[in-house]
């Protein structure tokens, strides 16, 4: 007797007891142990949003809110929590679409997010999140504390205005000599991304786009030339044709 399909057996047992399994509105679905939420609904082919989640991060702390869905009938970031057995989980609920949105709608008041005037305008996440939510306006009013821009780098700006506190840029990026360039300093309000300016001077031209693109916002931007790219070229540009005004 061929000991192949006896192994495939075992195989096959060893993958599905490794999995873990759950339901998602109310269809059943299955991801590795120890993958967070959000990883195991994107495997599943679910559309979670995402700004300060990146795949790399762990652990990852939840600061923008935008993954927010209802796990066992309590609102909770999905990128901060665990899948587990027969965990039961709400993510495309009109209850869940519409505080999604609200989240997106208020990181726009609270920064200066005109999507007219940014560099980052086509390329922005949270500009493609509107799009795909279907945003036109705010229901909040703006507030934000104007904050200096870091004008000083060699190569680099930093719009602090712009920061939504991801974090991508200190727990992602590291130099060629795996120096971090970027750190958070203050608390609450008061938080302001910094830059360590002699370490952005010696960044390679292919590390400075890494850590502008990483920037799921316009808040890390070239000095110099911008608005370059022709409308309906850049990343969101097909998502924002669909919005009707």
């Amino acid at each position: 007797m061929s000991k192949r399909p006896l192994l495939i057996t075992i195989r096959y047992l060893e993958r599905i007891m490794s999995n873990v399994f759950f339901q998602c509105d109310g269809k059943s679905m299955q991801a590795p142990a120890n993958t967070t939420v959000v990883e195991a609904l994107k495997l599943n082919g679910e559309i979670v949003p995402t700004l300060c989640w990146s795949p790399g991060i762990e652990p990852c702390l939840g600061t923008c809110r935008v993954c927010t869905i209802k796990i066992n009938g309590k609102e909770a970031a999905a990128c901060t929590q665990t899948i587990s057995e027969n965990m039961i989980i709400e993510s495309a609920t009109d209850e869940i679409r519409d505080l999604q949105k609200a989240i997106v709608e208020l990181l726009f008041v609270e920064g200066n997010h005109y999507c007219a005037s940014c560099e980052k305008s086509g390329d922005c996440e949270l500009q493609g999140l509107a799009y795909q939510m279907g945003m036109t306006h705010s229901r909040f009013p703006y507030q934000f504390t104007p904050y200096e821009l870091d004008y000083t780098g060699v190569h680099l700006l930093l719009e602090r205005n712009r920061c939504i506190h991801c974090k991508r840029c200190t727990d992602l990026f590291v130099d060629d000599k795996q120096r971090k360039v970027f750190s958070f300093e203050g608390k609450g309000s008061d938080t302001l991304v910094q830059m360590n300016h002699k370490y952005e001077s010696e960044l390679s031209d292919h590390k400075r786009k890494e850590v502008v693109d990483l920037c799921p916002v316009g808040a890390i931007i070239f000095k110099g030339k911008g608005f370059d790219r022709p409308i309906g070229t850049r990343k969101f540009d097909h998502w924002g044709d669909k919005i009707d005004v």
